[in-house]
């Protein structure tokens, strides 16, 4: 018979767990299984506590053709049977194979020791990089007011000296209108002056009228006195 070491899903949604079963190869995935020799937490976080491995059966099962799939042959590999296993295949005895393991499990604890030492150092070194980033930040922030307080003074300086220059300014302008305006008034009170000087040649020439006519009826007056004698 042909039997599989795999893993067999339990547990409600988007909370797994898994049993390590030993089931037959030609059963489906949800098959009745042979017997549990283990069980998997995916969700633990901690990956030395989140599966448990029935080491003796599963060695045995091993010896009667069972096969491992991969997601359980990890798991061996993580608690050392998968070792222990390549050991007894290559016929060493019992107490061989027991010391190799222990050196391999002090040598793999010093490796997680190791891993999580260069994790922390990791973090450190990024905080204190952190750190020194925005210390550098606050560093031109409190420089940039000093630098806008001195570019504003000269220009404080610039907009005070403008109103003065256009003071002067504006004060040259005003003496030339000063200057025109007489002249223009000149021009403007000159057809008035021709229009007075036109009146009162009419009003001369109106008064002379008069006198003229009185001078011509005089003489023809004396002429018809001197003619009624004469009759």
């Amino acid at each position: 018979m042909a039997t599989k070491i795999r893993l067999k899903r339990i547990g409600r949604r988007n909370r797994p767990f898994y049993r390590i079963i030993i089931i037959d190869s030609r059963k489906r995935r949800d098959g009745s299984a042979i017997e549990q020799v283990g069980w998997y937490n995916p969700i633990e976080s901690n990956k030395e506590k989140n599966y448990v491995l029935k080491e003796d059966r599963i060695l045995e099962w091993l010896k009667l053709g069972a096969q491992v799939t991969d997601p359980v042959n990890k798991l061996m590999k993580r608690s050392g049977l998968a070792y222990r296993w390549h050991l007894i295949k290559q016929g060493l005895s019992e107490i061989e194979i027991d010391k190799a393991v222990e050196e391999w499990k002090k040598e793999r604890d010093k490796v997680i020791q190791d891993r999580i030492k260069a994790i922390k150092d990791k973090k450190e070194k990024l905080k204190a990089e952190k750190a020194a980033a925005k210390v550098a930040e606050e560093a031109p922030a409190e420089e940039a007011p000093a630098e806008e307080a001195k570019e504003e003074t000269p220009a404080e300086e610039a907009k005070e000296e403008t109103p003065a220059e256009e003071a002067q300014d504006e004060a040259p302008a005003e003496e030339a209108s000063v200057e025109e305006t007489p002249a223009e008034e000149a021009k403007e009170e000159t057809p008035a002056e021709e229009a007075q000087d036109e009146a009162l040649a009419e009003e001369a020439s109106v008064e002379e009228t008069p006198a003229e006519e009185a001078q011509d009826e005089a003489p023809a007056e004396e002429a018809s006195v001197e003619e009624t004698p004469s009759k």
